[in-house]
């Protein structure tokens, strides 16, 4: 992606030399696609695990941030976790090998965690010609969810294959299976998914009235990674974190809700008002997830589900205020394309970004 930054400097020298815009197109579109047609961003990851954000916001519009969604990369295993709007997109544009997407793990149902799923499926199905359903798994009501997807993607799964065939949309891989568990108890962990070295298990998380809500712990050849879902403040969240080498966390500043809550009341808007006050009791703070982070002792804190949008300078700032006053430790306030790798046996943590 970074190397598309030269298509302006490209551009402006071609025009210089007399050439028209269309023929300038060509050649860039002819450039691109042999530097990205078959290449994979993950032909040069060594050993590890890579945890990616394919969206890092929330139903907040944030032109950095789409709906919540993360990848996770072990060795030759690729699953994604959780289905926000624009996630699927956004790994194809990081030429994330979609149709190699081992299994979805859902947290829970609100929207903004599965608007996505369709989409995820049908990518994954078509990119390597799949001829097995995409295994989803997730707490209980999960069947219900699945079933209503593979309902609303049937006709499309249809003119697919009527289009391109077996070669491209077997039948038998359209859709979605779901693999649904019991969310555990209270100091509980589930082992949900193992394949090659590479352990998930689940353990239940706090965001009432949604229930049942869950987090994933991820496990690899000596390294770690949490991921929260939505929850407020959980303690057992943190129990099953300690010592983890990335602890990928929601987050809610609740005084910067606090002024979209007051301007909707000043303005009239009760509908928005009563909204932003809601939402405050269900998530975790940036100050709370810097204290888990640093009560577990983790090796990394990166965010998500970053609540609100960060659109304007100065708010990122403000989002994270008061967080240095309790966490001294590396921190990545997350944008889609922020990925860490944890390469397999060591201590390293590397921080990128692929879009």
């Amino acid at each position: 992606m970074k190397n598309l930054m030269m298509i302006p400097l490209i551009s402006a020298a071609f025009l210089l030399a007399g050439c028209t815009p269309s023929s300038i197109g060509s050649f860039i579109l002819e450039k691109a696609a042999d530097s990205r047609v078959g290449e994979s961003m993950t032909d040069d990851l060594e050993d590890g695990l890579h945890v990616i954000l394919c969206g890092a916001g929330s139903p907040m519009p944030d032109p950095k941030r789409s709906g919540p969604c993360a990848a996770v990369i072990a060795g030759e295993t690729l699953v994604t976790i959780d289905a926000g709007t624009g996630g699927a997109r956004n790994l194809a544009a990081m030429q994330f090998p979609m149709g190699n997407i081992e299994a979805q793990f859902l947290t829970h149902f609100h929207s903004d965690h599965i608007d996505g799923l369709g989409e995820m499926a049908m990518m994954r199905w078509v990119n390597a010609a799949n001829t097995s359903p995409l295994p989803v798994y997730g707490p209980q009501g999960l069947e219900r969810v699945v079933k209503g997807f593979n309902l609303t993607y049937g006709a499309d799964a249809q003119y697919r294959h009527a289009h391109h065939t077996d070669l491209v949309a077997p039948l038998s891989g359209q859709g979605m299976v779901a693999k649904q568990f019991t969310a555990p108890a209270e100091g509980e962990l589930l082992t949900v998914f193992e394949k090659d070295g590479l352990k998930i298990t689940a353990f239940s998380v706090d965001h009432e009235p949604v229930h049942p809500a869950v987090g994933y712990r991820f496990d690899y050849k000596g390294r770690s990674v949490v991921i929260s879902g939505d929850t407020s403040k959980s303690a057992n969240l943190q129990k099953f974190s300690n010592g983890v080498d990335l602890l990928l966390h929601e987050a809610l500043n609740r005084e910067m809700v606090g002024i979209l809550e007051s301007t909707s009341k000043r303005k009239g808007f009760s509908i928005l008002e009563k909204i932003f006050f809601d939402i405050t009791d269900y998530h975790t703070s940036p100050v709370e997830a810097a204290e888990i982070a640093r009560d577990a002792k983790v090796g990394h804190l990166m965010y998500y589900h970053i609540v609100p949008a960060l659109v304007a300078p100065g708010m990122e700032s403000l989002y994270l205020k008061g967080v240095s006053d309790v966490y001294d430790g590396p921190l990545t306030l997350g944008v889609d394309g922020s990925m860490i790798s944890l390469p397999a046996n060591s201590q390293d943590i590397i921080s990128d970004e692929l879009l």
